[in-house]
């Protein structure tokens, strides 16, 4: 495994100075964001495509600090029900796939999105309950019109282009947020379709990260992983449950929030996660993701390659001399 970061959280640096800063502090991977939510701080991603000059200055800086690119991600809803809003993150999404087929990187990161709930909507509608039955109508609709005919045509682009790894990351507020849809998503479209494991997002709802990654292994269907974590509030909990749309600024009033690798489990429950990837077969990028309000970006990179450095299993696990 190699430890990595999303570099996102050091885009007030430029990518040379983030790279350094990093390959100081022993990571070996970056996730580069090159549109949708996270941006395009450290990647143009136009630019890039339309001069190969370009390209081979951005992939020097990176590879000249002996870093590797894990993925590239365009976290967005290419399926907003708002025709601009879609259009606008498919665009970044497309150019992340040519993008990745000329750097040569395997992996695009990404979200799997969330339609409307009828052709007449404006906003998407997050179904969270089977009834009454006008939600199941909307899964219905979402799924069959247009969540599975929007990623078997991207899934086709991708492979054409020779990218056959896009990650949907499992997230609250989108098609795709557990096991089970990611997995039916995964049986429609076909192979190109895996996770960005996050094991925060899967926490807050109750599930068990470990049980999780058996079953997406299984499937062969873990491509990337996101090391962040989440601290659950039992009290707030108690009292409103899990699903909670209290601002992320407002923690004290919150059920849960996010917290930098080691801040909401401790090492032993990040040791089980890694030793399920191995058994999984997963042995790549464990690339850090900053979302602590209560660390900066700096101190919650630093802890969080602290702690990842004391788990992470980094050599191959070698013969078995004593079976």
């Amino acid at each position: 495994m190699k430890l990595g970061t999303f570099t996102v959280v050091l885009g007030n640096l430029s990518l040379h100075e983030a790279c350094a800063f990093l390959a100081e502090n022993g990571v070996e991977m970056v996730e580069i964001g090159c549109g949708g939510f996270p941006g395009r701080a450290h990647c143009d991603t136009p630019a890039l495509l339309a001069d190969e000059e370009k390209r081979k200055v951005f992939l020097d800086t990176i590879q000249g600090h002996g870093l590797e690119i894990s993925a590239l991600s365009s976290h967005g809803n290419m399926v907003h029900p708002d025709p601009a809003t879609a259009r606008r993150f498919d665009e970044d999404l497309t150019n992340a796939i040519l993008l990745a087929e000329k750097l040569g990187v395997s992996v695009v990161n990404t979200f799997s999105g969330c339609p409307g709930g009828s052709p007449e909507d404006q906003m998407p509608n997050w179904v969270t309950c089977p009834w009454p039955d006008d939600f199941s109508r909307v899964l219905e609709y979402q799924w069959n019109q247009v969540l599975i005919p929007y990623w078997k045509q991207k899934a086709a682009f991708a492979r054409e282009h020779g990218v056959h790894k896009i990650a949907l990351e499992l997230h609250p507020g989108f098609c795709v947020y557990n096991t089970q849809t990611l997995l039916r998503l995964r049986e429609a479209v076909g192979p190109e379709i895996g996770a960005n494991f996050d094991p925060s997002h899967l926490i807050w709802q109750g599930m068990d990260p470990c049980t999780c990654i058996r079953e997406l292994g299984k499937a062969g269907a873990l491509f990337h992983f996101h090391a962040k974590d989440t601290k659950m509030d039992t009290r707030n909990t108690a009292v409103n449950g899990v699903l909670d749309t209290t601002h992320y600024g407002q923690e004290l009033n919150r059920s849960w929030i996010f917290r930098s690798v080691g801040y909401g489990h401790g090492e032993e429950y990040w040791r089980a996660i890694v030793s399920e990837l191995r058994m999984a077969g997963y042995d790549y990028a464990i690339s850090i993701e900053h979302e602590d309000s209560l660390m900066s970006g700096r101190e919650g990179l630093l802890k969080s390659i602290q702690c990842l450095n004391n788990v992470l299993m980094k050599e191959d696990r070698g013969s078995m001399y004593w079976a």
